[in-house]
């Protein structure tokens, strides 16, 4: 029980015939006797989990003074944190966070801050931060001394409405800890400097903490010469079983494992290779267990399954030569008739619908690969350059250039890698906001400062990447909990209306707040002067006369918010503006898949549907916990349909929409019933492909492990 500021009590102990947390959680899956959802059972337990575990672990100081300085002594708080502010101030912030008498909604949301968030004894057995705490201290590590953002950041995230990543909101301020950044991307060139480097490269990320993506298509194939002696190359299988020991290797002090992917363009020539790893009678010399698989697929891939013709798969190594950049960097829809009769250019030849049945059967078994359509990406891509290959949840799409290797591995050229700056919008609470534009803009200046403080010094290709673009990645998640909230069904044509009209207006805000870090600093991101803001070009993509909504809830939605639709004249100002001063951000959106955040945030994640009313989870030794589908109640459930009932079309449509205001990617998880064949699979792959999608993340199969027969009246079984 909180009294004054920091001051701390044990709470009463619960009685004796109290239900522990657990059990209540439980009840939670069970009808009561008149068949509605007993939804206060949670709250009961997210309650009763305080009582009877978080109270009693806790370690409790006299005031706040008290406790910071036990912190810092001990080595558990960075110092040069609140070094940067008055005392006074970061008292007042303190009494500040506490003021808005935060509380979990979900025993979930609780027991994963605890479980994962919040600051623990170096042992491990007692918390030494309450909710309010964890968001004071990312406050002032991201504010750095502003005063003013700090006490917005505190508003912004101890209301909901603005969540950071993980990483972010698990280090920041801690004296021990990884990095806040969210996950890396890397090249590998074609030569085993860029490999080795590499390897090392994805070791000292992961023990950062972030996820680690690679791009393999540039690797020559097997069977391709070395030094032009014959049937060399091993190809890129055993640097995937490198990179997957790597990653099981290192972890960030054991808060978070190593986690890697890997992308691989279609018309390479291990392609199939590649996608038999995942295979689940897959022999063990090539399976790959942990390592994430993504393939990169053009255009020119579909046109040739549609007319049922052959593949062809282009040799790197020869690409590299003819073309004079790497594989990955050359379009092959351009390109792909001329390769095909150039005959410098070593090719064998798949059959094209094969191949795509090939990839369904994987996915089938394993969830994998995921997809980027790269002709997609890049046609709304507004940087100069390429975009090869995306992250582990396939939302970061940005432009990365090579690097070249002496012989002592040290750096010729440092090119630039991607790091991945995200925090997300709670859509119900932004809705909710006082401020609409002010709640981006504090998002915006949050998620630079990750961006802004991090120098990852031991890969500089990393660090110039990050230097150079001030890239960040805002998110959406919730989006149907508030739909189901507003009584709108998820795919419905007020849903699509409401997806257009917000995302139009978080575009508009995320431009005009990097528009103002700009002016402010008289800094913009490197290569600017090249891109389509610069010219204009990326503002005439756009008629702002589509921005508005046009059903009647929808514009009654708005109405009711402090969200500004962009007008035209808005549009204008702003695309003028942007010419003049720049953007400090290359990129500023991308929306990822928002597991733990979720939960804590009491959001559903990302903006796809639930996969369930009452989702069931495994945590730990706990065993089963039960999560509430946020903003579902008894009265409106026909609102709550689940993603397998909803289907892929109206998720892809929700998306497509999306999309065009999204400058990187979203993460797309399509859902099917366990009844689900290859051929549906594909059919999904060619809808999403056809309405503008850039990335496709996991397939997902609904498991019928429950049956009505197991647990009569089960909420999870019976809905």
């Amino acid at each position: 029980m909180t009294t004054d500021l920091g001051k701390t009590v044990a709470e009463p102990v619960d009685r004796a015939d109290q239900l522990d947390y657990h059990a209540l959680n439980a009840m939670l899956n069970l009808y009561d006797g008149q068949g509605r959802i007993q939804f206060d059972k949670d709250r009961e337990a997210a309650n009763q989990f305080f009582l009877q575990h978080v109270n009693r672990n806790t370690v409790y100081f006299h005031d706040l003074e008290e406790k910071l300085g036990y912190l810092v002594d001990n080595d558990y708080y960075d110092d040069a944190v609140l070094d940067r502010y008055d005392p006074g101030f970061v008292k007042g912030l303190f009494k500040q966070a506490y003021a808005h008498k935060f509380r979990f909604r979900t025993f979930l949301g609780a027991f994963k801050y605890y479980t994962s968030y919040t600051l623990k004894t170096f042992d491990g057995s007692r918390y030494l931060e309450r909710y309010e705490d964890r968001v004071c201290m990312v406050a002032l590590g991201l504010a750095d001394g502003d005063e003013g953002l700090a006490s917005r950041l505190v508003d912004e995230i101890i209301e909901g409405r603005f969540q950071p990543a993980t990483p972010t909101f698990l280090n920041v301020g801690k004296a021990q800890r990884g990095e806040p950044v969210s996950c890396f991307l890397l090249r590998i060139e074609d030569n085993m400097e860029s490999i080795g480097r590499s390897i090392n490269s994805a070791l000292q990320l992961s023990k950062r903490g972030g996820g680690v993506a690679l791009l393999l298509s540039n690797i020559r194939e097997v069977g391709a010469p070395i030094k032009h002696i014959e049937n060399q190359s091993s190809g890129v299988i055993p640097v995937m079983k490198l990179l997957e020991d790597s990653f099981s290797y290192a972890n960030q002090l054991g808060a978070r494992q190593g986690a890697g992917a890997v992308y691989l363009h279609a018309h390479h020539p291990d392609i199939m290779r590649f996608l038999d790893t995942k295979r689940e009678n897959a022999d063990e010399k090539i399976r790959i267990k942990t390592l994430s698989l993504g393939v990169v697929i053009p255009d020119v891939t579909f046109e040739l399954a549609r007319r049922n013709d052959d593949m062809y798969l282009f040799s790197p190594y020869d690409v590299e030569r003819v073309y004079g950049r790497p594989f990955a960097d050359v379009s092959v829809s351009e390109h792909y008739d001329e390769m095909v009769e150039d005959p410098r250019i070593r090719k064998s030849k798949i059959n094209a619908r094969q191949f795509f049945q090939t990839l369904a059967e994987i996915q089938f078994e394993s969830g994998y690969p995921y997809i980027m359509f790269e002709d997609t990406v890049n046609r709304a891509n507004p940087i100069e350059g390429r975009v090869t290959h995306s992250n582990l949840c396939s939302e970061i799409l940005q432009v990365s250039t090579p690097s070249e290797f002496n012989d002592d591995l040290s750096y010729a050229r440092v090119g630039d890698d991607i790091s991945c700056n995200l925090g997300s919008l709670n859509i119900a609470a932004a809705v909710d906001s006082p401020d609409f534009s002010l709640t981006i803009e504090t998002a915006i200046r949050g998620l630079t400062a990750v961006s802004d403080q991090t120098s990852i010094d031991s890969v500089p290709s990393i660090r110039q990447g990050n230097e150079r673009s001030h890239a960040i990645g805002l998110g959406q998640m919730n989006l149907h909990g508030f739909l189901g909230r507003e009584h709108i069904f998820y795919g419905s044509e007020e849903a699509l209306d409401f997806t257009n009209a917000y995302f139009a207006a978080v575009m508009f805000e995320c431009l005009r707040a990097s528009n103002v870090l700009a002016r402010e600093r008289g800094v913009r991101f490197g290569g600017f002067e090249s891109s389509e803001y610069a010219s204009g070009a990326f503002f005439d993509r756009y008629d702002p006369e589509e921005f508005a909504p046009v059903t009647a809830r929808v514009r009654e939605i708005f109405e009711g918010s402090s969200i500004r639709v962009p007008s035209v004249g808005d549009w204008a100002e702003l695309r003028a503006s942007v010419m003049e001063f720049g953007l400090y951000n290359r990129y500023l959106q991308a929306v990822p898949p928002t597991g733990s955040i979720s939960y804590i945030n009491n959001s559903t994640s990302s903006i796809h549907p639930i996969a369930s009313k009452i989702e069931i989870r495994k945590e730990g030794k706990i065993g089963r916990v039960y999560y509430p589908a946020p903003h579902m109640d008894n009265d409106n459930l026909e609102f709550f349909q689940d993603a397998y009932e909803i289907g892929y079309e109206k998720i892809i449509d929700t998306y497509a929409v999306a999309t065009k205001y999204v400058d990187q990617g979203l993460s797309l998880t399509l859902f099917f019933t366990d009844d689900a064949t290859t051929r549906d699979i594909n059919r999904a792959q060619i809808y999403a492909w056809r309405k503008g999608i850039k990335t496709l993340y996991y397939i997902r199969l609904r498991q019928t492990a429950l049956t009505g027969t197991e647990v009569e009246g089960c909420v999870s079984c019976m809905l």
